[in-house]
């Protein structure tokens, strides 16, 4: 059965990190993504062990763009595509002939993804950069980390993937969207600095509204409660609580033997928070991480063990939703989210040369 995308053609110009995933993102739900690559790139095409996951599902094509000869082929692959999706710096397209002046001329319906770090004006925008730096400048890396800490990054999720391609793949969607209403394309301009930003529009609103401090693992959703963080059991490995409702609370006080000490009832007082977290973080570490699990599976106390790469895709409720996969001989995300009438077909991780 062909995916949700079936129908879309996008042409993508061969990177690293957000570029790809956004066009992973479409290839998995049926868009064919041609994805154009330099000439002589080892393992293209299964063999040498092609095992980038972000490659899967696409049609390659080779081809040098100093030969005039690539540049006219790419505007012909264009000419019959929904959109294009490039990483580079700002100029780069322009430079090669191919920008979105010489592109949307050829097809005015064409949707034009652009995906930077720092977006393609303002004064850092030709600079270089990486997602640990497109998500200080946004402001939201200073929100991550203990109180007391340093600033800790979560690899490179926030910047690359949530704030880069994830955002590239909806902007490339709305736009299809309306060049299909309208007839008239369009650039998309998708900065991962922006991205990052969009992505804490929830504490920004905290902070608005005066109830976040600007300042880390203070605050109710970055582990400054005793009731909202990560624990340590008995055999070294980790637990995860969320019981911010006070029915959610209640579960969690009774079922660790809590209940009883009075000065747990100050769940909303931030002065109690960390001698509350002192006993909770001391209790945890009292049994191992099965022991907990079998005491807080199936309750409502808002918990879940911390797996490991290596822990989650067998975990009982990952298994029974097929929310990982094995293809190409590589463990990797199922595609996502669930379509009920269009799923997603079986990724391919090996890509295959356009005809």
């Amino acid at each position: 059965m062909p995916g949700a995308l079936e129908g879309l053609t996008v042409i993508e110009f061969a990177g690293i990190g957000p570029g790809p995933f956004a066009c992973m993102m479409l290839a998995d739900h049926g868009a064919r993504v041609i994805r154009i690559e330099r000439p002589g790139r080892p393992g293209r095409f299964g063999d040498n062990g092609n095992t980038d996951i972000l490659n899967r599902n696409r049609l390659v094509v080779e081809l040098d763009m100093k030969d005039p000869a690539a540049i006219a082929r790419v505007r012909e692959l264009v000419r019959e595509a929904d959109a294009i999706v490039e990483g580079y710096r700002p100029g780069v397209m322009e430079r090669l002939g191919i920008g979105p002046e010489v592109l949307l001329a050829d097809n005015p319906r064409l949707v034009y993804g652009r995906m930077t770090g720092w977006g393609q004006d303002g004064p850092m925008a030709p600079l270089a950069g990486h997602d640990i730096n497109y998500i200080a400048l946004s402001g939201a890396l200073h929100t991550y980390g203990q109180a007391g800490g340093k600033p800790q990054f979560p690899v490179n999720a926030v910047g690359d993937f949530g704030g880069g391609g994830m955002l590239l793949a909806f902007g490339v969607m709305a736009a299809v969207f309306s060049a299909q209403r309208t007839g008239k394309g369009q650039v998309v301009d998708a900065a991962m600095t922006d991205g990052a930003a969009i992505l804490s529009a929830m504490t920004w609103s905290f902070y608005g509204n005066g109830t976040w401090k600007d300042e880390r693992g203070v605050n109710l959703l970055d582990g400054g409660t005793h009731f909202y963080d990560t624990y340590e059991t008995a055999d070294g490995k980790w637990i995860s609580l969320g019981s911010i409702e006070p029915q959610f609370y209640a579960q969690l006080l009774d079922k660790t033997g809590l209940k009883g000490d009075p000065e747990f009832a100050r769940q909303m007082d931030p002065s109690a928070w960390g001698p509350l977290k002192e006993k909770v973080t001391a209790l945890i570490l009292t049994k191992t991480r099965d022991e907990w699990c079998a005491i807080m599976d199936g309750t409502d106390i808002c918990f879940a063990p911390v797996l490991s790469l290596a822990e989650a895709p067998s975990h009982p409720h990952n298994a029974a939703r097929g929310t990982f996969l094995t293809e190409g001989g590589m463990v990797m995300p199922g595609p996502a989210p669930r379509f009920s009438g269009t799923p997603a077909p079986v990724p391919k991780l090996a890509s295959k040369p356009l005809d």
